[in-house]
């Protein structure tokens, strides 16, 4: 894509959220109307039940998938074939009770400890106001970089042997990951490598609380996607993580450009994983595009 079909793309949208923004204005003042505008309420309440039922709503799909080997025709999708064919339902028990630990408290005291950093940055002073196109343009971008840093050197400390074993090593008995175990993790390791780096452009970039539950609900989708176990067409790839399942000791982070620097992604490199590493635009999967041999 050029440059200008991009600044144009750009205009448009920010033209098309113009024209509706009286509307989505209006919306969300019935909304708080009705709910109140109770900052601490909206925080805590309203990012946590929007961001676990969005968890569920996505990772259903998947975990009849996992479950069913149905539809058998997205079998050929699948990353890393005969793993979880079907999941073995103890262990996938184990990852529910784990994740919903984890969302319903480690999230709750996290999204707490989290509410007065905000509230000192500023973020609930104009709640009721929507913030405009380019604001949420630009705090995504901010949200994107800094979750890169905060993850990907928070993830390699958890991989550090003097602790790994103690932490990370739970969220890695899955080699071949399967969708819900997203956030399937010490609770620990939750807190400081999942959730804070997710919070870092958000407390930097002064977000208002409707960008903080775009960019939670993106984050989950791609969490999500990357340890599905599937590459499906149009989807971001999930090569790129699910070789860190396989290896271990590669592509540490979400982009990858701090692998690249690092050079944590030699190995990587070197694989087919490497070159399926690409959104998909065919109704043929990796493997049928880039075999094995």
């Amino acid at each position: 894509m050029s440059s200008s079909t991009f600044l144009n793309n750009s205009s448009q949208a920010a033209n098309l959220w113009s024209t509706s923004g009286d509307f989505w204005q209006s919306q969300w003042e019935l909304l708080l109307d009705k709910i109140g505008d109770d900052s601490h309420f909206l925080w805590i309440f309203g990012v946590n039940t929007i961001s676990i039922a969005w968890y569920w709503i996505f990772g259903s799909f998947y975990i009849f998938l996992d479950v069913t080997n149905q539809p058998a025709f997205l079998r050929k999708y699948k990353t890393q074939p005969g793993t979880n064919e079907p999941v073995d339902r103890k262990r996938l028990f184990a990852v529910i009770r784990q994740v919903l630990f984890n969302q319903f408290v480690v999230q709750t005291i996290t999204l707490m400890f989290m509410y007065p950093i905000m509230e000192w940055r500023g973020c609930f002073e104009d709640i009721r106001t929507l913030p405009t196109f380019q604001k949420i343009v630009f705090d995504l971008i901010v949200m994107v970089l800094l979750e890169e840093v905060g993850f990907y050197y928070s993830h390699r400390l958890f991989h550090a042997k003097a602790i790994y074993k103690y932490f990370h090593k739970q969220h890695h008995e899955w080699t071949a990951p399967i969708a819900i175990t997203a956030v399937y993790a010490h609770p620990l390791e939750h807190a400081l490598s999942n959730l804070a780096p997710l919070g870092l452009g958000v407390i930097a970039a002064k977000s208002h609380i409707v960008t903080t539950c775009l960019w939670f609900l993106l984050a989950i989708t791609n969490t999500m996607n990357d340890h599905s176990g599937y590459h499906f067409p149009l989807m971001h790839s999930p090569e790129f993580h699910d070789f860190h399942h396989m290896k271990f000791n590669n592509c540490y982070g979400v982009l990858g450009f701090l692998d690249w620097l690092h050079g944590t992604d030699t190995m990587f490199k070197k694989t087919k994983s490497f070159s399926r590493n690409k959104i998909l635009l065919s109704t043929k999967s990796m493997r049928e595009l880039y075999p094995d041999k």
